[in-house]
């Protein structure tokens, strides 16, 4: 019960646009329950699934994933940044709801974790270490003392793969026994730059040694700006085709065209009256 007081206080302190807001706990029938807002949405996972399968196998838009993961990546660096840091812990498509503003929730504090280095008390809701295929190695032996803030990005960085090519990768110790199981995310039908192959692929190390560290570098890595919210949040990935780019600036592309026109028939005046 005390164990619970404390993880309620934790998460109703949190204050951030992409976390859900803890408003009230109760108890009934011996059992505890946390009172979160609502938060209206589709979770990632199933926006992947009613895709047509043959959108579904090339993944999401790189550059949709990416705008989501600016809001993901300030609200892990929020987490990650509090006294003593917060980790989440159970990072995947299915705790990440897109609401029809298009503001990513990081939702389901279930197995919520404050790391204290002085006390290294596990603070969780709901007992169990994060679903498999977006779980490091370090998280499922059980001692809290070895999991820290990479632990949330690799979970981040498996998310991110999931999402990008349609495919759920392989458990962190699938890839331990078979180095070189994890697929490329780019391939035929998969417009994924390399810079966010190599981001993913970073954030996915099996030894945390030789993961990205921390939100700030992830977002580096991936050339994102700092985001608080819906907008574009994005500085490399292009459309996903030039078709898209052409369309999305039409009127400024037909606007050139024109004063080109213009200035080349200006030029040949001179000439033509001669």
């Amino acid at each position: 019960r005390e164990q619970f007081k404390r993880e309620a206080r934790l998460l109703a302190s949190l204050d951030h646009p992409n976390l859900p807001k803890v408003s009230d706990m109760f108890e009934t029938e011996g059992r505890d329950y946390l009172v979160m807002d609502f938060v209206a949405g589709l979770n990632l996972r199933d926006r992947l699934l009613r895709r047509p399968q043959e959108q579904r196998i090339r993944g999401l838009p790189e550059h949709q994933v990416l705008e989501w993961c600016g809001q993901l990546l300030d609200a892990l660096d929020y987490l990650h940044s509090r006294t003593p840091p917060i980790l989440h812990r159970d990072i995947k498509p299915a705790n990440i709801i897109v609401t029809p503003e298009g503001l990513a929730k990081l939702v389901d504090f279930g197995l919520v974790q404050q790391v204290d280095d002085e006390d290294q008390q596990t603070l969780t809701v709901a007992q169990g270490r994060g679903t498999l295929a977006y779980t490091p190695l370090e998280q499922l032996g059980g001692d809290v003392g070895l999991a820290d803030a990479k632990a949330d990005i690799y979970s981040l960085g498996a998310t991110l793969y999931h999402l990008l090519s349609g495919r759920v990768p392989p458990t962190a110790q699938v890839r331990f026994l078979n180095p070189g199981s994890l697929p490329e995310l780019r391939g035929p039908g998969r417009r994924v730059s390399r810079r966010t192959e190599n981001a993913v692929f970073k954030a996915m190390a099996l030894h945390p040694d030789e993961r990205i560290a921390s939100a700030a570098e992830f977002r580096s890595h991936l050339a994102l700006e700092t985001s608080t919210g819906p907008q574009l949040a994005f500085t490399h990935a292009p459309p996903d085709t030039w078709g898209a780019a052409l369309r999305a600036h039409r009127g400024a592309l037909v606007l050139t065209l024109l004063l080109l026109l213009a200035g080349l028939i200006l030029s040949l005046l001179p000439g033509l009256q001669a």
